[in-house]
């Protein structure tokens, strides 16, 4: 059996609940890991999620961020409803939970990390720190040698060719050096990230920006990453980047990314 985990910046579930609920009915993923509900947890549309066999977790705020985990598997704990590290952070942008599959406990992380601009600046030393404290923490993770997926909107471009005009954005929060080294000081804890380990193209993106027509030049960037433990990346079967959605009215200006495990 496999296990397909999914991540999906919605960019306001109220706004965009009847393209979400189309792609859960299409789409059926075993587990959609949500970022930026921009809701309380109270005002998640939970009912409706329910109904397509979605076990449902939230980590809510009024009006910006939000996380939230959705599993058709039965959700066994929630490990961590915030990222720990900064007991005065409160964003809501992160929720961890293990969740029963065939091959036994696999943990998955939502997470929404912070966009940074302007850089530099108090948002984009937020970034840093946020970074800082996701690399402690997911060095913690591995000491449970099991399957780990961290799923999430990490605004955050990791080579020129994620992409469509490096130049474009130099400068920006989401391709700085900085950035990019935090980034990789994630995987080099010894996680891989999924697109690169079954796919790894250049200029394939899961965001296009409402502006100027982005979309529809195709001038795209790849900020959404399942970062694997291990025991995952062994598993890891093939990936996919649910590009159709862009083109739905009323769209999120990101799309779903998949990964499919045997798990």
């Amino acid at each position: 059996m496999t296990l397909s985990v999914a991540s999906w910046n919605v960019n306001s579930i109220k706004a965009r609940l009847p393209n979400v609920l189309d792609w859960l009915k299409e789409a059926s993923p075993d587990v959609a890991c949500l970022q930026e509900i921009k809701t309380v947890d109270e005002g998640f549309p939970r009912l409706e999620i329910e109904e397509l066999g979605y076990n449902v977790e939230t980590v809510g705020q009024k009006t910006y961020n939000g996380v939230a985990l959705l599993s058709k598997r039965p959700i066994e704990e929630i490990s961590q409803r915030a990222l720990p590290g900064d007991d005065e952070d409160d964003q809501a942008r992160y929720i961890e939970a293990v969740i029963s599959a065939d091959s036994g406990p696999v943990r998955v992380a939502s997470i929404y990390l912070p966009n940074g601009n302007p850089a530099p600046g108090p948002k984009y030393d937020y970034k840093l720190a946020w970074m800082k404290r996701l690399k402690a923490h997911a060095r913690s993770l591995l000491a449970f040698e099991e399957p780990v997926i961290l799923a999430g909107d990490y605004n955050l471009i990791p080579r020129d060719s994620d992409v469509h005009d490096a130049a474009a954005w130099e400068g920006d929060a989401l391709i700085r050096p900085e950035s990019r080294d935090a980034f990789a000081k994630i995987l080099w804890l010894g996680y891989s990230e999924a697109f690169m380990q079954a796919d790894g193209r250049a200029h394939q993106y899961t965001f296009w920006d409402y502006q100027a027509g982005a979309w529809q030049k195709n001038n795209g960037i790849r900020i959404d990453h399942l970062l694997l433990s291990p025991q995952a990346a062994d598993r890891l079967k093939a990936v996919e980047i649910a590009k159709d959605v862009r083109g739905k009215e009323k769209a999120s200006d990101h799309v779903p990314f998949v990964g499919v495990f045997d798990l």
